[in-house]
């Protein structure tokens, strides 16, 4: 009797330009790789003792308690959300995308008594607005996403921040797409509770959630009159695995940690400042060439985030059938609009390790190929030719 064949999966290669996951370095995807030890191996707690101390770093905070929880971006989220509030407590979120939406909605879910401070799509807050939100309703909490991933809002912190602590309450920054794309200064801007995730600008595979707690937050979580609602993320407990104790908790995604501390190795070898000013560089050329070509963003000028472009579809164009085209012909993958901007907007990426002028060119000239098939009108090689040129003049 024969035994039956199973191929290994191969998945195909692909260049991520989309929303996230973002391209990982070799050198993440060779980290992986290495032999798995136990998660209360000494080897492994030096290892953690390392990730925290990069962790800090990127944050820019001093914060005891900097870790990597086991779960995506959505498990920093809930983390945060989890254990700052309890059932009753008022908290305001502002709402400019989809990701703030999900922030109030997992608030609701805890308990909160949440207020949702709205702004259209595509714009920011100003310390104004949170201001007059917090004058009518005494809240524990301020959430606000400093990256919307829906909209390529980039939302300024410092002045709210200010505003929010004027009014008593405690800050929550959802950083899942600004974190190793942009400055981030938790202990500058004090931020009380931030969360991310490792697949966008960090360059790793999803899978781990970085946060920080401030001290005055983590005064707040240790002195909760209920329990956590959940054991998974109680970061009472998680602070005895992270901490200084190293208590068994749960067991951790430890090839995972392996990828994310190589990551963050990566990062500090480039220079942060030298990181931040590459995206930034990448983003302007994207810009020049799209402009070039008719294609403008959704975000308020002043406001656009250089690893995330989101952009305006063009009358006439059929959204999906550009990104299938992309996707089947080469090999790139963007994203397309959620919530309102479903089939309005193209949401393409240039985080970490995907933030390279050659992506930049790549994209550009397939686009313009694909436009044309469709029908649309613009001067052949113009948005190659203003990237290039925007290269040449930074």
């Amino acid at each position: 009797m024969s035994s039956l064949a199973v191929p290994s999966f191969q998945p195909p290669v692909r260049t991520l330009m989309g929303p996230g996951p973002s391209d990982v370095h070799p050198r993440v995807l060779a980290a992986l790789a290495k032999p798995t030890l136990g998660h209360l191996d000494p080897v492994y707690l030096q290892l953690m003792n390392g990730l925290q101390d990069s962790l800090r770093k990127l944050f820019n905070t001093q914060n005891p308690m900097t870790m990597a929880i086991s779960g995506t971006g959505s498990a920093g989220m809930e983390t945060c959300v989890v254990n700052l509030i309890e059932p009753g407590d008022a908290m305001i979120v502002c709402v400019n995308g989809v990701f703030g939406s999900r922030m109030a909605d997992v608030a609701e879910r805890s308990g909160a008594k949440v207020t949702k401070l709205e702004r259209p799509w595509g714009e920011v807050f100003t310390a104004d607005e949170v201001r007059q939100a917090l004058s009518q309703t005494k809240a524990k909490v301020v959430g606000i996403v400093m990256a919307e991933t829906s909209t390529g809002a980039w939302q300024p912190l410092e002045e709210i921040s200010q505003v929010v602590h004027d009014a008593g309450a405690l800050l929550l920054v959802d950083s899942v797409t600004s974190l190793g794309g942009v400055p981030v200064d938790v202990d500058g801007w004090r931020i009380d509770a931030i969360y991310s995730g490792t697949q966008k600008c960090l360059s790793c595979p999803p899978g781990l959630a970085p946060v920080s707690f401030s001290p005055a937050a983590m005064d707040v979580v240790m002195n909760r009159k209920t329990k956590v609602q959940s054991w998974y993320l109680d970061v009472t407990m998680l602070a005895n695995y992270w901490g200084t104790e190293r208590v068994y908790h749960h067991t951790a995604p430890i090839n995972m940690t392996y990828g994310l501390y190589e990551a963050l190795q990566i990062l500090m070898e480039e220079g942060l400042d030298k990181v931040h000013a590459r995206h930034m560089k990448n983003h302007r050329a994207l810009k020049a060439g799209l402009a070039a070509i008719g294609i403008g963003y959704t975000a308020q000028e002043g406001h656009q985030l250089p690893m995330l472009n989101a952009v305006r579809v063009p009358d006439g164009v059929d959204d999906a059938q550009v990104r299938s085209a992309l996707l089947n012909r080469f090999n790139i993958e963007i994203g397309g609009g959620l919530g309102a901007f479903k089939g309005k907007v193209w949401r393409i990426g240039l985080m970490g390790y995907a933030s390279r002028q050659n992506n930049v060119l790549l994209f550009l000239s397939a686009l313009e190929q694909i436009l044309a098939e469709q029908g649309y009108a613009f001067n052949p090689g113009a948005s190659v030719a203003a990237a290039n040129q925007a290269f040449l003049d930074q």
